[in-house]
């Protein structure tokens, strides 16, 4: 088939060429056919269009196929400088019409297309040589002008990409063909297979066989020899090897530091220690991990693990506290748990359940070995600076503020402590128990006024009850005396524990004529409802019971043996008790 020429740009220029002399148009005929848009033909409607070129007689018109069908739009036909593009399913490349570039043109066999310019007189082909800027180029060095106008980069067959600056202007490169098209064609590493495992340096390859060595000769230039091959080969067999090695070496290493952190032996000092000594302390809810820190960080112990490993193994182990040790440096983790597990080595003081605070306060100032009096002065002067919550002190007749907030624990008491550092630790304790049980809610449910109402009881029923089984009954008993229909008491509480706390004592035979008689807001037999403040420091079951009383009706209580608590809901029931009660003191 007769094909109108391929478009400039696919090959150099020939000054010879007939269609593109004087310019490279053809002459005057050609540059009055050349349309001045993107390669779309002028039309006219008033006059018939002309060919330009090719022999009409011969072979099929332009705008028609082989068959004689219509191949353009009516109005247009294909000019062999300005053919539309030519897609031919195997990568061939031509011109859109648009403005697209000029490119190679491909039969429908895949072969590059021959066909050259019919003139009427001679069929020129030019020769396919890819254009690599020949200097001889006359349009290479030439600004494109259509018409004495600027370059049109939007309509022109150089358009995408834009061309470059006149002087630099190159020719496209030929389309390279499919992989899959190449006879050359081979997946190397970087096509999904790595060499060492592609069977290239396979001996008994033959590289005769290999088309690109039969192209270039053998031993010229890119071609791979035997030797070649082998050294790669060597060299990737010794970069597995050492990778094999080093991940061999780690797993090793590392194992055996497992080995060494699981099952082998802590590092430890051996002995009872040296003659300096250290004190540690040691904060609430330790576990053994963060004592063996404590120790390790004060010189005590030699390591974490050794100190956790003998803790487990000692059967009282688990009863360390938390508290003020007095240790020795580099000791044993078996004889650091010995002597902390020793009374004698513990700088701890114990607030116990329901102690008043006048006997804490003494308990510190021994401990700290200071004065008698200091911590109760510094109690009484300073305890706005401790902590306490906004609810506490509520009452101006309240003998002692910090009495109910010295939580009954174990705190740390070096000698080297002050009584504020103390006193502080005790209070936060309190308003953290407190806090859990959301005594201002607490108080509004029991009908009291505040939450340091809900301490007060608490207190009540420690002083009162002789066992924590007796808590919830005692509870139970304070707030059905406290009801406005409680005519046996008249509200009145008559608790010996408020009197013996005025008095600073704790007395049980009082004479009842002393009792009923004396005026001060701490005597419940002569006030009624609650006393001003907490008596003592109510523990946890003692403040359970508190927010949680029995639902009896009991009025009234005594303890015979004085190990269990009899509670009675009326007064000739407790009568009765009182009777044996006085029968057995005289057998005593």
């Amino acid at each position: 088939m007769t094909e109108y020429g391929r478009g400039p740009g696919s090959e150099p220029w020939h000054p010879e060429d007939p269609l593109y002399g004087d310019g490279g148009w053809g002459g005057q005929e050609a540059q009055a056919a050349r349309p001045p848009y993107g390669g779309q033909p002028q039309q006219h409607p008033e006059q018939a269009q002309q060919p330009q070129y090719g022999d009409w007689g011969q072979g099929p018109q332009a705008g028609y196929d082989q068959q004689g069908q219509q191949q353009y739009p009516q109005g247009q036909q294909q000019y062999g400088a300005h053919a539309p593009q030519q897609y031919d399913g195997q990568g061939g490349q031509g011109y859109d019409g648009q403005g697209g570039g000029y490119g190679q043109q491909y039969d429908q066999n895949g072969q590059p297309y021959q066909g050259g310019y019919d003139t009427g007189q001679q069929q020129y082909q030019p020769q396919q040589v890819p254009y690599a800027g020949d200097p001889n180029d006359p349009y290479g060095n030439q600004a494109a002008a259509y018409a004495g106008q600027q370059p049109d980069y939007y309509g022109t067959p150089d358009a995408y990409p834009p061309p470059e600056p006149p002087g630099r202007r190159r020719a496209e490169p030929e389309p390279e063909p499919r992989q899959e098209e190449r006879e050359d064609w081979d997946p190397g590493p970087d096509q999904g297979e790595h060499a060492f495992f592609s069977g290239e340096d396979d001996p008994d390859d033959d590289s005769d066989d290999d088309p690109q060595s039969r192209r270039r000769g053998k031993g010229g230039k890119g071609s791979k020899g035997k030797g070649e091959k082998k050294r790669k080969s060597g060299c990737a067999c010794l970069v597995v090897s050492l990778v094999f090695t080093s991940v061999i070496g780690g797993v090793a290493y590392f194992g055996y530091q497992f080995y060494e952190n699981r099952f082998g032996s802590a590092p430890d000092y051996s002995g009872d220690g040296t003659s300096q000594q250290v004190t540690v302390v040691i904060p609430k809810g330790a576990f053994g991990s963060v004592i063996g820190q404590k120790l390790k960080a004060a010189g005590v112990v030699k390591s974490v693990d050794a100190f956790v490993a003998a803790q487990s193994q000692n059967s009282d182990g688990a009863k360390i506290q938390a508290g003020s040790y007095l240790l020795n440096k580099q000791m044993s983790a078996e004889s650091a748990v010995a002597l902390m597990l020793d009374p004698k080595s513990q700088n701890n003081l114990v607030v116990r359940e329901g102690q008043r605070n006048v006997t804490v306060y003494e308990a510190i100032d021994k401990q700290l070995d200071l004065p008698k009096g200091s911590t109760a002065k510094v109690a009484k002067e300073k305890y706005e600076s401790l902590g306490l919550p906004d609810w506490a002190n509520d009452d101006s007749d309240i003998k002692d503020p910090l009495e109910g907030f010295l939580y009954p624990a174990t705190y740390p008491a070096d000698k080297d402590m002050k009584p504020e550092a103390v006193l502080k630790e005790m209070v936060s304790q309190a308003n953290e128990q407190y806090a859990v049980y959301d005594l201002e809610a607490k108080a509004a449910d029991l009908g009291l006024e505040n939450p340091l109402e809900v301490v007060t009881v608490a207190s009540l029923v420690q002083a009162e009850g002789i066992t924590h089984d007796d808590f919830r009954k005692m509870a139970a008993v304070v707030y059905n005396r406290l009801k406005p229909t409680n005519d046996v008491t008249n509200q009145k509480l008559e608790f010996d524990s408020t009197y013996n706390y005025l008095k600073g004592q704790s007395e049980i035979d009082i004479s009842v004529a002393e009792i009923r008689n004396y005026d001060d807001p701490y005597n419940t037999y002569f006030y009624k409802g609650l006393p001003p403040g907490p008596i003592g420091n109510p523990g946890e079951d003692a403040l359970k019971a508190a927010v949680n009383p029995d639902g009896g009706a009991w009025m009234f209580f005594i303890s015979i043996d004085g190990k269990k608590t009899d509670f009675t809901k009326t007064l000739a029931d407790h009568e009765k008790l009182v009777q044996k009660f006085n029968e057995r003191r005289k057998k005593d």
